[in-house]
C-alpha cells in the first residue's frame, strides 16, 4: 500500500503496482520540495525495473517483486535526502550521449552544450591535418568526448586534477567509441602538459565562495566542491586559463570558456587585458543566461 510520506511494503510479496509506486513516490517527493517529483520517481523505477519509461506506462498494474521493491525503496530514500537522480541511476545523457556519473565528476548540465556548439562552429572551418583540442578540467569527459565525436580529424587531450575523474572519463571516452583518439593526463589544468593546441575549450569551476553556500543541498552537498569553487570572485580558473594560453595556445587558435550568472563582463576584461587575444565574444543559454565566452589568439 501507498501511506503519505512513505512507502511501504509487506509480506512476503510486494503489494504494490507500478502505478501506485508511481504516484505514492512522486507524493512524497513534491512533499520534500524536489523539482520533478514525477520524473524522478519514474526515472529511478525504470531503472529498478531495467525497461524505460514507456514499459511503466504500458504495465501501470504489474506489481513489483520483493528484490525491486526493496531496491526502489532505498533508492526513494536516497532521493528523498537530496542526493541527485544522475548519481542513483550512475549515468547522465549529454548530446543525446550516455555518460557514467558519481560523485568524483560534477553532473554534466544541457547549459554546457552552447558551449559545445561554439566550438564546433569554429572547429569545423579550422585546417584538420594535425588538430589538437584540450578539455581542461575534463571532470566526466563530456565536453571532450562529444567534440572528439563531431570532429573525427581532431585528437583530443584531456585534463583534469582528480585521478578518479580521469578514470570516469576514460570509461566514457571507451564507451562512446572515441577513446583512440583522446588522451587523459591526471593533473592541475596545464601542469601535464606539452605542445600547444588549436582549441582550448574549459568548464571550469565558476562559484564564489558566497554563490556555492547558497546551492541547493542536493547539489552542494553531493556533487565536487572541488568542480565548483573557484575564489572569492569565482573567476579564478579563468584567470589561469587564459594565462596559460600565452605558452599552450596556438596563434590563431581560439579559447572557449563557460561562465557562470554575471562573470561575462569581468571575463572579457580578462582576456583583453592578456594582450594576445581578438574577437572577443560571447553566448546566451537558451535561458537567455551569459553562458559561453570565446576568443582568438593573434597571430
Amino acid at each position: 500500500m501507498v501511506r503519505k510520506r512513505r512507502i511501504i511494503f509487506q509480506g512476503s510479496q510486494s503489494v504494490l503496482k507500478i502505478h501506485d509506486v508511481i504516484i505514492g513516490t512522486a507524493r512524497n517527493f513534491a512533499e520534500r520540495g524536489l523539482a520533478s517529483p514525477r520524473l524522478d520517481a519514474e526515472c529511478l523505477l525504470a531503472h529498478v525495473l531495467k525497461t524505460d519509461r514507456l514499459h511503466l506506462y504500458r504495465h501501470p498494474e504489474a506489481y513489483l517483486t520483493d528484490e525491486a521493491a526493496s531496491i526502489f525503496q532505498t533508492l526513494a530514500a536516497r532521493r528523498l535526502r537530496g542526493e541527485p537522480v544522475a548519481y542513483l541511476l550512475g549515468r547522465k545523457e549529454f548530446w543525446s550521449l550516455v555518460f557514467e556519473v558519481n560523485e568524483q565528476v560534477l553532473i554534466p548540465r544541457p547549459d554546457t552544450e552552447c558551449l559545445v556548439e561554439e566550438c564546433l562552429k569554429v572547429c569545423s572551418a579550422m585546417p584538420s591535418a594535425g588538430f589538437r583540442i584540450l578539455d581542461l578540467g575534463t571532470g566526466s569527459g563530456a565536453v571532450g568526448i562529444v567534440l572528439a565525436r563531431e570532429l573525427p580529424h581532431a585528437h583530443v587531450v584531456a585534463t583534469d586534477i582528480s585521478p578518479c575523474a580521469v578514470a570516469v572519463a576514460r570509461r566514457n571516452a571507451e564507451r562512446n567509441g572515441v577513446e583512440q583518439r583522446m588522451t587523459f593526463l591526471a593533473g592541475h589544468l596545464f601542469t601535464p602538459l606539452s605542445g600547444k593546441f588549436d582549441i582550448i575549450v574549459s568548464n571550469p569551476p565558476y562559484l564564489s565562495t558566497q554563490e556555492f553556500q547558497m546551492l541547493p543541498a542536493g547539489v552542494r552537498g553531493y556533487e565536487p566542491a572541488s568542480a565548483l569553487l573557484a575564489g572569492p570572485e569565482g573567476t579564478a580558473f579563468h584567470e589561469e586559463i587564459i594565462a596559460g594560453c600565452a605558452e599552450h595556445l596556438k596563434a590563431g587558435g581560439c579559447l572557449f570558456l563557460e561562465i557562470g550568472s554575471g562573470q561575462r563582463e569581468r571575463v572579457e576584461a580578462l582576456l583583453a587585458a592578456a594582450g594576445f587575444f581578438e574577437e572577443i565574444r560571447s553566448r546566451r543559454d537558451y535561458a537567455g543566461l551569459d553562458r559561453a565566452v570565446m576568443a582568438r589568439k593573434r597571430k
